[in-house]
């Protein structure tokens, strides 16, 4: 791992563990250490990226921790397809909320699966799972990067606006594609960028952890999909964000918001990418039936 991918996975750590903290010790309203900080703030009241991403009915058994804790820029559990009895992953699993509502779509024949790299995120979310009293819930230790699970052993995978925050997307892809089983599915919520994104921001490291300056561009990030093994990748938009989202999305960072508002304008959206790993390989141009896109 490099210089600059060490720095950067040490900053996100530090930030998204005083979120915890901050959760924990009963903080209702503040900021991760201003709003570029990290993905979102332990409040919804004013985010244009966090802020109603989950309706009543899915808080309803949820700990009120777990909301807080939600740095999200999507609901990946309200678009992706979950059955009983079956496997789920979320990568970047922060306080647990997609985990716990994962695990009530997939029952108790199912599982759930958290996996996090911050101490204090995952002691809140053991303590959120010991409330919700969710029995088929584990949050494991480990970073994106080298998944601490078996190949082939998830049916799917979700995450809310972690990949982004990763140095080596690609890593993390592969890592996903590895333990997903044969025709497992890749339903994740990220924001994505649409064309070119000024220098200023890209190398500015508190919009790294703020979601946005770790953005994939589009193509980039189907072809990624694409290179490390998936099919029929697709990224959706669920959220544009606006040229006045930009104090929002640039406060604290030492940049100038008003001057590079037009240049934001439209170009960050929250969006819900979706992929499948293939269930077979093809061994010559004749040995695929009608499924042949599932094939390698």
């Amino acid at each position: 791992m490099t210089a600059p991918d060490l720095t950067l996975k040490s900053n996100v750590k530090e930030k998204y563990g005083q979120v915890a903290l901050r959760v924990s010790e009963g903080a209702t309203a503040a900021s991760c250490c201003g709003s570029s900080a990290c993905c979102g703030a332990t409040t919804e009241a004013w985010d244009p990226i966090t802020s109603n991403l989950y309706d009543e009915k899915q808080k309803a058994g949820i700990p009120a921790e777990a909301l807080l804790a939600s740095l999200g820029c999507g609901n990946p559990t309200a678009l992706a397809t979950l059955n009983e009895g079956e496997t789920v992953l979320d990568l970047g699993s922060g306080g647990g909320i997609d985990v716990l509502l994962s695990a009530k779509r997939v029952g108790p024949t199912g599982k759930a699966y958290g996996l996090d790299m911050t101490d204090e995120m995952l002691a809140l979310a053991n303590e959120n799972k010991r409330r919700a009293g969710a029995e088929n819930v584990e949050f494991l230790k480990g970073e994106i990067e080298q998944v601490p699970l078996p190949d082939a052993s998830v049916d799917v995978i979700i995450s809310n606006c972690v990949i982004n925050l990763s140095g080596d997307k690609r890593k993390v892809l592969k890592e996903a594609f590895r333990v997903l089983k044969p025709g497992g599915r890749f339903a994740v919520s990220d924001v994505v960028v649409r064309g070119e994104v000024p220098a200023a921001i890209k190398k500015n490291m508190e919009l790294w952890i703020g979601c946005v300056a770790g953005a994939l561009e589009e193509r980039e990030f189907l072809d990624l999909l694409h290179e490390v093994g998936f099919k029929k990748a697709s990224i959706e938009p669920t959220r544009e964000y606006k040229a006045e989202d930009a104090a929002a999305f640039l406060s604290g960072s030492g940049l100038n918001a008003n001057e590079l508002a037009s240049e934001i304008d439209g170009k960050f959206m929250g969006a819900f990418v979706r992929a499948t790993k293939p269930v077979a390989q093809c061994c010559g141009p004749d040995s695929c039936g009608p499924d042949c896109d599932d094939c390698l």
